[in-house]
């Protein structure tokens, strides 16, 4: 009934042109529109669908995506460098927005209509 080597995930953001511009020019991934929609190639599955809202988005309160790097601290200041600010959560995070109080090292920002994404430390 269920396939699941063919699930995928999705989210929806307020404006498709501004979501790829972060998504490819920003982050770097490959993107794709199909129908309205873009596809974000990551992984080896069908991709992640972001699907257009308009005015009614309204972001997600929880982590939509999670990219893993080598170099948490390094994606850190990449990421700045191209505009990316990150989010500081009261005795959670640090000054640069990077949670070191146990597990891995994560840090969290958002897209351009407010979804939150994060870096993550592998």
């Amino acid at each position: 009934m269920v396939d699941a080597t063919t699930a995928f995930s999705g989210f929806s953001v307020r404006d498709v042109p501004e979501a790829r511009a972060f998504y490819e020019g920003v982050l770097g991934l490959p993107v794709r529109e199909d129908h309205g929609m873009l596809v974000l190639e990551v992984g080896d599955g069908p991709g992640v669908l972001v699907y257009p809202k308009g005015p009614a988005h309204e972001p997600a309160s929880f982590t939509v995506l999670n990219f893993p790097v080598p170099d948490v601290d390094a994606a850190v200041d990449e990421l700045t460098a191209k505009g990316v600010a990150f989010l500081r959560y009261e005795g959670v995070t640090d000054e640069r927005g990077v949670n070191r109080r146990g597990g891995p090292l994560i840090a969290w920002f958002t897209d351009p209509s407010g979804n939150v994404l994060s870096v993550l430390e592998s």
